[in-house]
């Protein structure tokens, strides 16, 4: 278990924040390959609070699986097209956790929310 950490809710996750996360893995989708040629995937992940978008890089995307229990320490929120997003990030670990979670409360879905102040890079340059 990941030591000296104080964890937040699903509910909690703010934009542009580091937050250190348990959560259950409910949905992942399938693999695919960006133009770069990272291969990326989205989960769906959530606890008693809520649930939202985790967007999984490279590695990452094997380390998880559906119905099991991981803790996210210093991962990454942002925001995808308005829309909030829970990554890893560079300086994030994910490991396998040994909390029990129960019902998860797929009713607060975080990621449907659009912020406001969400702009386009190409908004803010032209």
């Amino acid at each position: 278990m990941l030591k000296g950490m104080i964890k937040m809710k699903i509910s909690e996750l703010k934009p542009r924040i580091n937050a250190d996360v348990t959560f259950k893995v409910l949905e992942k989708k399938e693999t695919r390959v960006t133009g770069s040629g990272k291969k990326v995937a989205e989960a769906v992940v959530g606890d008693e609070s809520g649930v939202v978008t985790m967007t999984l890089w490279e590695d990452d995307i094997e380390k998880v699986n559906v119905n099991e229990a991981y803790t996210l320490k210093n991962g990454y929120v942002n925001l995808y097209r308005g829309s909030l997003r829970l990554t890893v990030g560079r300086i994030g670990e994910i490991e396998k956790s040994d909390e029990e979670i129960g019902e998860v409360n797929t009713e607060n879905d975080m990621s449907e929310k659009i912020y406001q102040s969400y702009r386009s890079y190409r908004e803010r340059r032209f």
